[in-house]
């Protein structure tokens, strides 16, 4: 089972546009996420606003591919939005 979340970012940019948009989040941690259905023209190193709900933090983009994934980073400043009361999961593993 693989959760998925709807977050709202907005941004600027690589052609200096303010975007906002909503994408879905997979691999989400306190630490960061994977952004799927990213459609703006983003770039590496560059700061992202990320709301989950009421709460709002700043990431910064570590990699994007073409089909429209981005890795984000949370930023140590920033209060951890992402990862918050998940559920945790258990894998029972057999031994024999």
């Amino acid at each position: 089972m693989s959760l998925e979340l709807t977050l709202r970012i907005w941004g600027v940019d690589r052609m200096a546009r303010p975007f906002a948009e909503l994408v879905r989040a997979r691999n989400v941690s306190n630490g960061g996420a994977v952004l799927i259905g990213v459609r703006s023209k983003v770039q590496t190193g560059e700061l992202l606003d990320v709301q989950l709900g009421k709460s709002r933090a700043q990431f910064r983009i570590a990699w994007i591919n073409l089909s429209g994934e981005a890795g984000i980073q949370a930023l140590a400043s920033e209060p951890p939005i992402l990862g918050i009361g998940l559920p945790k999961v258990y894998e029972m593993v057999g031994t024999g």
